[in-house]
């Protein structure tokens, strides 16, 4: 096994160690909302958010972008489990400003190897063995946060899916305060009707 399998099953046995009445937790979210976030390891929803075991739904993909997906998580953690309020959660210096749907798909073409950043541009140090697959690929890269984030609520507002009572509200999270910022427009797009 790797030291990253050995450090995870050992964090894990200390975890279940102390379990106790976490078991016991009901099903549906206590809080009942559900955030919509990045799957950015700077990003901890539990702490950002106050949350603890059971309060809400997480649900992270790359960029925190109303994709197919994700809208299938909301409506299930509405119809099924609930949930009565639902956030979008982007954040400042999110890697899905870097690259745009060409730019990933000419790297995935060329290599599936990791790709190197120099702070400009994209490249891949290793080439061969690429996939012409991802270039049929939408990456849902981002050009501006606060446009995405309004783009995101609306897509939600509007799908047939999606219940007029349930509020969505947009922010963006920044990296270096910690402090969620209202994106007011989202926020209006996604009011309650």
């Amino acid at each position: 096994m790797s030291k990253i399998v050995d450090e995870v099953l050992a964090a894990n046995a200390k975890y279940a160690a102390s379990f106790g009445a976490k078991g016991e937790l009901a099903l549906p979210p206590a809080r009942r909302f559900a955030i919509l976030t990045c799957m950015d390891a700077r990003l901890d929803p539990a702490k950002y958010a106050g949350l603890a075991e059971g309060d809400a739904h997480v649900i992270r993909n790359a960029g925190a972008r109303a994709s197919d997906d994700a809208i299938r998580s909301l409506v299930i953690s509405h119809k099924l489990l609930g949930t009565q309020e639902w956030f979008v959660i982007h954040h400042t210096n999110c890697g899905m400003e870097l690259f745009t749907d060409e730019i990933m798909g000419d790297l995935l073409a060329e290599s599936l190897a990791t790709a190197a950043f120099d702070g400009k541009a994209w490249s891949n140090p290793h080439r061969g063995g690429g996939s012409h697959a991802g270039q049929f690929v939408k990456w849902h890269t981002i050009r501006h946060q606060e446009e995405s984030v309004l783009q995101d609520v609306a897509r939600i507002r509007s799908h047939p899916l999606v219940p007029r009572n349930v509020p969505v509200y947009g922010y963006v999270y920044d990296v270096k305060t910690g402090r969620l910022v209202e994106v007011k427009a989202a926020t209006e797009a996604g009011r309650a009707g």
